[in-house]
């Protein structure tokens, strides 16, 4: 496996990623309070199950 390298400056290989990160994290993190790190481990594998499979 090589790993994805850009020129300081260019990150347009990187971009869809921070995206799909922000979108995750403004839905599944900033919006709830959860009690324990196991909820919110559930929480994003339920979210990333449906994104990936429905």
């Amino acid at each position: 496996m090589v790993q994805s390298m850009s020129r300081v400056g260019h990150c347009t290989d990187n971009g869809p990623m921070e995206g799909f990160w922000g979108i995750l994290k403004r839905e599944m993190y900033y919006k709830h309070l959860y009690e324990s790190r196991n909820d919110l481990v559930s929480a994003l594998e339920r979210c990333l199950h449906y994104y990936n499979f429905e």
